[in-house]
């Protein structure tokens, strides 16, 4: 059945899903201001494919506002965190939509969105693959259509509702699409931010941006992999839960394995997208740090690496010297596995004889 959506936001996420969603046979329309709005007028939606720089364009309404007594099915709001203060007024005025859906990072819970709108018209999620936008063209990851892109969302208080999987469903009408619902959806937003913010952002930052001398400069990748561990200690530390608890295992692989594989990850099609993403939003990183450094400042852990990277976050300091490489690379750990190797080698062979 056809569902009557609005985006309220038409940057890289919601211009691919407002593509999908129309694609799908969706009845979609697009708030937006300034002049993102007038290149839609104009323009459409424009989406280049990041790999094979093949576009399309997509035609779809533009309103003006959201009025007190619009009726949308589902509200999609892919914004930046330090936008939305401004526009719950404006949500919460309308009365008559039963379900906002706000996919955006968020390290400080969900307190302000239920409090402005009601737990029982909030749901929250995280938009996927990753893009930017280049003028009035949005440079996005390509979506494979042959094996769908897991989209998590969920309630703010982990329930599973009707709405749940009614949202689902609309969001599993878009090719390349499976909708991922989640009871720890709050636990997973604040785990993105903490696994990015204080961590890899900064180490990029303290490269001057720049995806070669991000690959070239040690240090920036021994400090971001430092911090990252850090992240999760002192977010474990703080009552908070890492979801997907797989992420877990990173604290544990080797220090000069995974600079190692920071280097070859920097070259990637992916990493050079999410960089010049990174390019358009400083202030929404400073809002996300602020954000995490807020939810673990009860916490006692010891975070030498992540103090030492904030200072790129609110540019308090110069860029790393390119190919930097004075912090000493920890081996214990490859030393340790190696042991551990020889040793269960050894007891192989003593149980052969």
């Amino acid at each position: 059945m056809k569902k009557k959506i609005l985006i309220y936001g038409v940057g890289p996420f919601g211009s691919l899903f407002a593509e999908r969603l129309k694609e799908a046979g969706n009845e979609v329309f697009l708030i937006d201001r300034g002049q993102r709005q007038e290149d839609l007028k104009k323009y459409g939606i424009v989406i280049e494919n990041a790999v094979t720089k093949e576009q399309t364009v997509t035609h779809v309404p533009v309103v003006e506002c959201l009025a007190e007594e619009d009726f949308y099915d589902l509200v999609i709001i892919p914004v930046r965190k330090n936008q939305v203060s401004s526009i719950l007024p404006t949500l919460a005025a309308n009365k008559k939509i039963r379900i906002f859906l706000f996919m955006m990072n968020n390290a400080a819970g969900q307190n302000e969105l239920v409090e402005a709108l009601g737990q029982e018209r909030v749901m929250i999620g995280f938009p996927l693959p990753g893009g930017y936008l280049d003028g009035h063209i949005v440079r996005m990851l390509p979506v494979n259509d042959k094996k769908p892109m897991a989209l998590p969302i969920g309630e703010p208080g982990g329930r599973i509702t009707e709405r749940t999987r009614e949202t689902a469903e609309i969001l599993n009408s878009m090719r390349g699409y499976k909708t991922d619902i989640r009871r720890d959806m709050d636990a997973w937003l604040k785990t993105h931010v903490a696994f990015l913010v204080p961590t890899f952002v900064p180490a990029v930052y303290a490269c001057n941006m720049d995806a070669k001398r991000f690959a070239e400069t040690r240090d920036a990748r021994v400090l971001s992999v430092r911090a990252l561990r850090e992240a999760f200690n002192a977010l474990e530390s703080a009552g908070e839960i890492i979801s997907p608890p797989g992420l877990k295992r990173l604290k544990y692989v080797p220090e000069p394995i995974f600079v190692f594989l920071l280097s070859q990850l920097a070259k990637t099609a992916t990493f050079q997208n999410a960089l010049e993403d990174l390019k358009t939003k400083p202030d929404e990183i400073k809002h996300l740090a602020d954000e995490f450094f807020e939810l673990i400042r009860p916490t006692s852990v010891e975070m030498p690496a992540i103090k030492r990277l904030a200072a790129y976050i609110y540019q308090e300091q110069e860029p790393l010297p390119s190919g930097q490489k004075d912090i000493p690379l920890n081996w214990q750990s490859v030393y340790g596995m190696l042991g551990a190797a020889t040793f269960a080698a050894a007891l192989y062979k003593v149980a052969r004889k």
